[in-house]
């Protein structure tokens, strides 16, 4: 197993032409070492909030351990809703993105249906991940968000004084 990677920091990108978006430089930088040089992004639903996760293809090499211990502890816990099919299912169920040099690439379609993306994207480290959100969604989430929510905002005025260009 590759040494695991973490993603720190946080960025905007405005929606560019064709439904395109930008794949920050610090997060670029992450996911194409985590994919061996490959220039691709791996994209899922997140399985408790309204937006996206996204990671490097090394990521992939510890689902099955996550899962094991998710498991487990559901049974120590006496958690008999714990479904480790649907569990595989929202682990495994991601989708690999080409991005250019630039970091330019296109939203895949399912994720268009579900709203999880629109005018631009706010991009926040994680650790193993980073969670990307529409802005409007991340404002609704709680007090928990109140850092992200901040620098979400922050990011925004950046690129808008610099007159919407990265």
């Amino acid at each position: 197993m590759s040494a695991p990677h973490r993603y720190n920091g946080q960025a905007y990108s405005p929606a560019g032409d064709k439904g395109r978006y930008v794949l920050p430089p610090a997060f670029r930088k992450a996911v194409k070492e985590s994919s061996g040089g490959s220039k691709t992004l791996c994209l899922a639903v997140h399985d408790r909030y309204n937006c996206l996760i996204g990671f490097g293809l090394s990521r992939v090499d510890e689902f099955d351990e996550q899962l094991e211990k998710e498991e487990q502890r559901a049974i120590a816990m006496g958690n008999r809703d714990f479904d480790p099919d649907a569990r595989a299912g929202q682990l495994y169920g991601f989708e690999q993105v080409p991005f250019d040099d630039s970091g330019r690439f296109v939203m895949p379609e399912q994720f268009r249906d579900l709203d999880l993306a629109g005018d631009g994207l706010y991009f926040h480290g994680s650790g193993k991940f980073f969670m990307v959100w529409k802005p409007d969604e991340l404002g609704q989430m709680g007090n928990d968000f109140r850092g992200a929510k901040a620098a979400c905002k922050s990011q925004m005025a950046k690129v808008a004084s610099k007159g919407g260009k990265k």
